[in-house]
């Protein structure tokens, strides 16, 4: 009787250790971006918190640690990819979605912390701040590319996607990012041989079909952030983009009847 009992606990402890075995196998998609990734989920939202809808998350998590305010530069300074890359793991996936902080002239005033040098070459400015520190600011292009890179190298999967799309029109068309950082993010992922989600133009698509008046109820306060209504079409245009895309091992976790309900 003892054998048995002795068994049947050994036999407990193997099934939760095999568990927890495959609950740590389980790959984690990191989101990194700004504001229109990660909000306050009170009156303004972004994509990154209603992105979990769309994918079985038993086989798949999703950390969103994407922060307002943040431009590619600022989330690299303030070393909040660092605790990103510090957290990957071979069969990861990092998500990049940046474009609304970086217009500033990068500088040392409040308005130029932000800011980027425009396009995707290796052009470089230096920058001295009050304390004696100088440092080197690229531009968008370039720190996109530290991100693949770094995610690479920890055996993740980087995807780059263009910014959401503000709330202005032009002859009853919303506005494209197809100019400048959405070309620009495009140019790199295109580069480096990564997954491209163009969210900018699927769901800029989607508000054409709206319309202006409908739209403006997609925001809340301003012309860039969304109300959760406008942060669940924009997370259903990423889950949209994902599965026309390339990316085969990870558009199988996406709930394809839910992107459907959605589109």
């Amino acid at each position: 009787m003892k054998i048995k009992k002795s068994q049947s606990l050994l036999a407990i402890i193997v099934f939760i250790a095999f568990i927890a075995f495959k609950a740590q196998e389980k790959p984690t998609i990191y989101l990194i971006g700004d504001s229109t990734v990660r909000n306050t989920d009170k009156e303004q939202w972004g994509w990154g918190s209603l992105l979990p809808e769309f994918f079985d998350t038993t086989k798949v998590s999703i950390k969103n640690n994407a922060m307002a305010g943040r431009s590619t530069r600022t989330f690299i300074k303030e070393q909040r990819w660092e605790k990103v890359l510090n957290n990957l793991k071979p069969g990861d996936y990092v998500m990049m979605q940046f474009g609304h902080n970086e217009g500033s002239k990068p500088d040392t005033s409040k308005a130029g912390y932000r800011g980027v040098l425009k396009g995707t070459g290796e052009e470089t400015v230096s920058l001295t701040w009050k304390d004696g520190t100088v440092e080197t600011v690229y531009t968008y292009g370039h720190y996109l590319r530290k991100f693949i890179k770094e995610a690479k190298e920890k055996g993740a999967t980087p995807i780059v996607l263009s910014m959401i799309p503000r709330n202005q029109w032009d002859n009853l068309k919303v506005k494209r990012a197809d100019k400048d950082y959405g070309l620009w993010a495009k140019t790199v992922a295109t580069e480096e041989g990564v997954t491209f989600i163009n969210l900018n133009q699927i769901s800029a698509d989607k508000y054409d079909v709206f319309g202006p008046e409908k739209v403006k109820g997609f925001f809340a306060g301003d012309h860039t952030h969304t109300n959760k209504i406008g942060a669940k079409i924009n997370a259903a245009s990423v889950a949209k983009g994902l599965k026309l895309s390339k990316e085969k091992k990870l558009k199988k976790y996406l709930i394809k009847a839910k992107i459907k309900e959605n589109d």
